[in-house]
């Protein structure tokens, strides 16, 4: 390894735990199916509330299902809840976040008061909890109920990021020689403003897995027998004393998420801003 990254790494270290926690919670996810040592809604009532064992490694449920068996397969409904929820927000930003801070004016004063205003002022958690409530369990109703809770904080970074690169030089000339909005717009603003966005994005992940698991803990998110993480700590708050693994592992699997995610959005943060850059020496 060069010189170069090795010292970035030293100065740097969370980056390399959050990347580790990552690619242990993605390999998780998307190797579920081959990995997983049993059936995760396979039910042994002789063998239930079991503590970690050789058999076992993170024991099993008040029903007898494996319990590591459940946690990687709930890695694979956070991860695909996480990435669809941040995709959706981020569209929905960018579109309605670039329409406000290119065009301005009054579209600009309808979209920011109206809309982002008006959405920022809710409790992004307590919209989802309603609007979940609503709409009934589902992967498709939760990631609409928080997508609907969070693209409004991506659209408000684009919006102050296009504003602040749409006068600029290059986008001056490209505008004079007849470049059509959308043109200016993907070819010229985008790839100069995608750097926080990244951040942004990177962030949000930890925060769509954490109110996943919020909502599946209330009985709003993905349905049973699903092995959601938060379906896990609902079902197991009844033994907390008992067998306080059955807390403990998916709760482990929460943090290490959020904490991989929150470790990368930094990194990139200090290692995308010029000037912590310089400060660090990267």
């Amino acid at each position: 390894m060069p010189n170069s990254a090795l010292n970035s790494l030293r100065r740097q270290p969370l980056a390399v735990v959050g990347f580790v926690l990552l690619a242990v919670f993605v390999l998780c996810g998307l190797a579920a199916p081959w990995i997983a040592p049993a059936n995760p809604a396979s039910i042994d009532l002789t063998h239930r509330l079991q503590s970690p064992s050789l058999a076992h490694w993170a024991g099993t449920d008040e029903l007898g299902r494996d319990t590591l068996t459940r946690l990687l397969y709930g890695a694979r409904i956070s991860l695909a809840v996480s990435v669809t929820v941040v995709a959706v927000s981020l569209a929905l930003g960018l579109a309605i976040g670039g329409l406000a801070g290119y065009l301005g004016g009054w579209i600009d004063t309808l979209l920011t008061t109206f809309a982002m205003n008006t959405f920022q002022a809710l409790p992004g958690i307590l919209l989802a909890i309603a609007l979940a409530a609503f709409l009934g369990p589902g992967f498709l109703n939760l990631v609409l109920a928080l997508a609907i809770g969070g693209w409004a904080g991506y659209a408000r970074l684009v919006r102050a990021q296009v504003m602040a690169t749409r006068d600029r030089e290059y986008v001056d000339a490209a505008r004079a020689l007849g470049a059509s909005g959308l043109r200016i717009f993907f070819r010229h603003i985008l790839p100069n403003i995608v750097q926080p966005i990244m951040v942004q994005a990177a962030i949000g992940m930890a925060g769509v897995i954490l109110a996943e698991a919020t909502l599946s803990f209330l009985g709003l998110g993905i349905p049973s027998p699903a092995p959601s993480w938060g379906s896990m700590l609902n079902d197991a708050r009844m033994h907390v004393f008992d067998s306080p693994h059955l807390v403990l592992f998916p709760a482990l699997a929460v943090a290490g998420a959020v904490l991989g995610f929150n470790f990368l959005g930094d990194a990139l943060r200090d290692r995308l801003d010029p000037r912590t850059r310089l400060e660090l020496g990267l």
